[in-house]
């Protein structure tokens, strides 16, 4: 059984403690040696590649502008033999192997993204990273009450994820100007947002629909 205690929104213990079997989370866990290192490192291996673009491109041989007639004959002269102004060898001319656009995306199955959203939130717990706060509220944008947060929980400076129960605009324009902190809504949690950011900052009510329910 995980005990983790209960902050209020100002960071002060509130004398409770959140309570939750790793088991709900991921079957058979009780520590990390439980976890399946290989399928957390694949996910974020898949994220990281549908993040790129692949937008890049180069000129080949017949993409050059030039004549593809010979520079000159190719004997008689006593020079080395030349092809055209074109070639790869040349200033100006093509590449050899010219780049085209690539998309390196790729998908895993969904249930094994699933399952390696709940191992890294697990692993969260396990290394002691994530932080319990009975709500995250706030009346209008203030990144002065988040940074006041994070340094009364000690995680000034350090990367966090701060993650609530449903988009809040409000919550998100309040830590945006904070360096290394993120905001996720419990419905967009995945791995590669959780092993991003080093602290875990979660809310009661985000805890308890990630419990019931993880999406990839």
């Amino acid at each position: 059984m995980i005990s983790v205690p209960i902050h209020s929104q100002s960071g002060q213990p509130t004398g409770r403690n959140y309570e939750f079997d790793p088991a709900e989370l991921v079957s058979g866990a009780q520590s990390r040696d439980d976890l399946n290192k290989q399928l957390l490192h694949d996910a974020v291996v898949m994220y990281e590649a549908n993040r790129r673009q692949g937008t890049f491109k180069s000129k080949g041989r017949g993409e050059v502008a030039g004549s593809k007639k010979k520079m000159y004959k190719q004997k008689g002269t006593g020079r080395a033999r030349m092809g055209t102004k074109r070639t790869c060898v040349r200033r100006g001319g093509g590449h050899a192997f010219a780049k085209r656009p690539t998309d390196f995306g790729y998908t895993m199955p969904r249930k094994a993204l699933q399952l390696a959203t709940r191992m890294a939130l697990l692993s969260k717990f396990l290394d002691g990273e994530a932080v319990v706060v009975e709500k995250l509220s706030l009346e209008r944008p203030q990144t002065k009450a988040v940074a006041g947060l994070l340094k009364t929980l000690g995680l000034a400076g350090q990367s966090c994820l701060l993650t609530i129960e449903q988009h809040d605009p409000t919550v998100w324009k309040s830590a945006r100007n904070i360096p290394s902190v993120s905001v996720s809504p419990a419905v967009e949690l995945n791995a590669y947002k959780l092993l991003q950011r080093k602290r875990l900052v979660v809310t009661e009510a985000a805890m308890n629909r990630l419990r019931g329910k993880t999406s990839n």
